[in-house]
């Protein structure tokens, strides 16, 4: 059975940083693309980053790049995101998932085994 969970989320000033983990079980991690996304209030849910099984490849979102920062640590099977210069409109709740398309053509496309989110929250 496959389970992934996400922690690091919090309250945070803005200007500040957080660092959001995403460990994942029951799957050959090595194998998948991940992702991270995101959910506000009364909002669609949106992609926010993904890189590639390797890490060789990754992408973020127009609203997020420069600002944050997605890797992997295969041998522990646990996905990162670093999070800079947070905004209050970055609150939301922040879900990771495995086989996500990394691609310019699908990227955040797709996603499976959907964590329970940890949420992030900015004041200004």
């Amino acid at each position: 059975q496959v389970r992934v969970v996400e922690s690091g989320g919090g309250l945070v000033q803005a200007g500040g940083s957080l660092r959001l983990s995403c460990t994942a079980s029951g799957l050959r991690f090595d194998d998948y693309n991940m992702g991270w996304f995101r959910q506000a209030p009364g909002k669609e849910r949106e992609g926010v980053s993904c890189i590639s099984w390797s890490g060789a490849i990754t992408y973020y979102a127009d609203s997020v790049k420069g600002r944050c920062s997605i890797s992997r640590d295969n041998a522990k099977n646990t996905l990162f995101l670093r999070m800079n210069s947070l905004k209050p409109e970055d609150t939301a709740m922040e879900y990771c998932a495995a086989s996500v398309g990394c691609t310019t053509t699908n990227k955040f496309r797709g996603g499976s085994s959907w964590g329970q989110g940890t949420q992030v929250t900015v004041s200004s």
